[in-house]
């Protein structure tokens, strides 16, 4: 069984240490990547693959699966991912807007090629999506850096 670390706990988390994340490459049969517009920090108001940090007991399968269907309402087994490598985010904000700490990721990358572009259901994080070709994405001012990474 997952937990859930209540909020307080949380910040001092990523207070003191980095976290552990996946963040997914989908890419519809025109090779276009998935990006959604994000409303909170880190991160807020640039648009970025989907992603999110692995819970306390959950493995790296289910975390991606849960990932995946809460930020796109898709539902796929990690199976059908690609494993594209690990990477670092360092961001000088933090999701609770508190000063002083900045939030470190040590990133899972996988990749998803589908030959379909499916339905995408946002959640709260996010206010629109868009599929940009690799070229865009990495032209566009409004694309985090961090989701550039994997582009280059």
């Amino acid at each position: 069984m997952t937990r859930i670390v209540a909020d307080d706990d949380c910040a001092h988390v990523v207070r003191l240490a980095p976290l552990v994340s996946i963040d997914v490459i989908i890419r519809d049969p025109n090779q276009n990547v998935l990006v959604a517009l994000r409303t909170n920090e880190p991160a807020k108001a640039f648009y970025f693959v989907p992603g999110g940090r692995i819970r306390k007991d959950e493995t790296i399968q289910a975390a991606f699966v849960r990932i995946l269907e809460v930020e796109t309402g898709c539902r796929m087994s990690f199976d059908r991912a690609q494993f594209r490598g690990v990477f670092q985010h360092f961001y000088s904000t933090n999701r609770y807007g508190l000063d002083g700490f900045g939030t470190h990721y040590v990133v899972l990358a996988y990749e998803l090629r589908l030959d379909y572009r499916p339905i995408i259901t946002l959640d709260g994080q996010h206010s629109e999506h868009r599929w940009m070709s690799e070229v865009e994405l990495k032209a566009a001012t409004d694309v985090h850096d961090n989701t550039k990474m994997f582009f280059s």
